[in-house]
């Protein structure tokens, strides 16, 4: 596998500098953490004197780029994390090119009247520092950069050390097309080796004026504890909920297709069911029939064993199974099977219910009603205020389902891919900011708000 990362490397550096390779330091990735923000520094300064018409064309060929290079992002990612599928990754890299906000997103208000006009402008914060997850790791760079950008700041990376190739591979890319068409080096930064330590150096640092942090809860609460300016994109464990007016049929396509997307990997996919007893049989069956494979109460076990693992009596993620296809699941198992998803009926405290798997196993739990169903979604939810989804045509079972459950996403009667604006309306981002109430991050969310007054109003004496 390493062989193999490093020869795509090779192969892109190769043909990102024409022939000739560039030291990593040139394209954004420096030894040291202390550096790679003295640098990025250096360019927020350039890049606070861009116009917006400056940046946009940087964004502009990032976007290119972006599209060209999919294929190898999506290669590297699967191969360096062994997680996800190439075709999905592929798509999620076209989307985020496609639907990540730019300059447009960065606006001016205005108030005028008899005493003057004030202005609120957008400002950048400066450097901002990011933490990035292995399960996007160049989508997350790459949106999170395109946004930073826009406001006027750079960004130093400290990605997951899963996934240090692909992500690092992604800053190079992002300084190559701000260089080809005249901007500055340098626009996001990361280090060769990405570590705790350089995180930490990170949070700490003087020059970063704003954390945007993408991951685990432990690594979201060490930057809010920072006492600096925080982004926190935490963990995610989305359920979907069906009751008796959904059209059953559709909401199986829809749960499955979302539930499979990229093997389940992203934080917003379905992650569990809870169907209203009156549907719930119907909708296994088509589940089923959309390429489900239901696991009895034997099989069942033995995924447990196999994707958790326990250690001083409590479960924990299989990392080796983080991510894989649910053909290769089964096949742990002993079960030949070209299954798109494993579903099981089981009750809410069964712990492949409860845990957010990221893989394409869904637990279906059986409510007695739509008020029980959404008890338990909310239950399951674990208070992350992430993602929910739901399948009805009541407006008053949804309404009340999306009061109850106060996420940053709610996906009706749609793939919950939808959120993202894949199939849906609405732009792209892979930083939710659940965590911290931003939602779905984009280029006004790296600002700050500054206000210009000016005013012909008397003294007050």
């Amino acid at each position: 596998m390493e062989q193999y990362i490093e020869q795509i490397v090779k192969e892109v550096l190769k043909e990102m500098n024409g022939g000739a390779p560039k030291s990593a330091a040139e394209l954004g990735i420096f030894t040291d953490m202390e550096t790679a923000i003295a640098q990025s520094a250096q360019a927020q300064r350039q890049v606070a004197n861009l116009s917006m018409a400056e940046r946009e064309k940087i964004i502009a060929n990032i976007r290119k780029k972006t599209v060209e290079n999919a294929r190898k992002f999506a290669e590297m990612g699967v191969s360096e994390t062994g997680m996800g599928n190439v075709p999905h990754k592929i798509a999620k890299h076209e989307l985020l090119a496609a639907k990540t906000p730019g300059t447009e997103d960065i606006t001016t208000a205005a108030f005028s009247g008899d005493n003057g006009l004030t202005l609120i402008e957008q400002g950048p914060f400066g450097v901002i520092g990011a933490i990035t997850p292995c399960t996007n790791p160049s989508e997350t760079v790459i949106s999170n950069t395109i946004g930073m950008l826009a406001a006027g700041n750079t960004v130093v990376f400290n990605p997951h050390p899963a996934a240090i190739e692909v992500s690092n591979y992604a800053v190079r890319m992002l300084n190559q097309a701000s260089v080809e068409v005249g901007g500055p080096e340098n626009i996001a930064a990361s280090t060769l080796k990405p570590t705790v330590e350089s995180s930490g150096v990170l949070f700490k640092h003087p020059s970063v004026q704003l954390l945007a942090v993408t991951g685990g809860p432990g690594v979201v609460t060490a930057a809010l504890k920072s006492g600096k300016r925080a982004i926190g994109a935490g963990a995610g464990n989305p359920s979907v909920l069906v009751d008796e007016t959904a059209d059953i049929k559709q909401a199986a396509v829809y749960i499955i297709n979302g539930a499979t997307f990229d093997n389940n990997l992203p934080c917003i996919a379905e992650k569990q069911v809870v169907a209203v007893d009156k549907i719930m049989d119907e909708l296994m069956y088509y589940m089923e029939q959309n390429g489900c494979y239901k696991v009895n109460s034997v099989e069942i076990g033995k995924i447990v064993d196999t994707v958790l693992v326990k250690k001083d009596g409590c479960y924990g993620l299989n990392r080796d199974f983080v991510g894989k296809s649910a053909v290769e699941i089964l096949r742990a198992i002993g079960v030949d099977s070209n299954a798109r998803c494993i579903i099981f009926e089981g009750s809410s405290e069964h712990i492949l219910v409860q845990e957010e798997l990221m893989m394409p196993i869904l637990g279906i739990v059986r409510a007695k009603s739509v008020d029980e169903g959404i008890k338990l979604a909310v239950e399951l939810e674990h208070g992350n205020r992430h993602s929910v989804h739901m399948h009805s045509k009541n407006v008053d079972n949804l309404t009340r389902f999306g009061q109850a459950a106060d996420t940053a996403i709610f996906v009706k009667n749609a793939p919950s891919y939808a959120a993202l604006g894949f199939g849906g309306e609405g732009f792209c981002s892979f930083t939710i900011a659940s965590r911290t109430g931003e939602g779905l991050t984009s280029a006004r969310t790296f600002t700050k708000s500054r206000r210009c007054v000016m005013s012909d109003a008397l003294c007050i004496r």
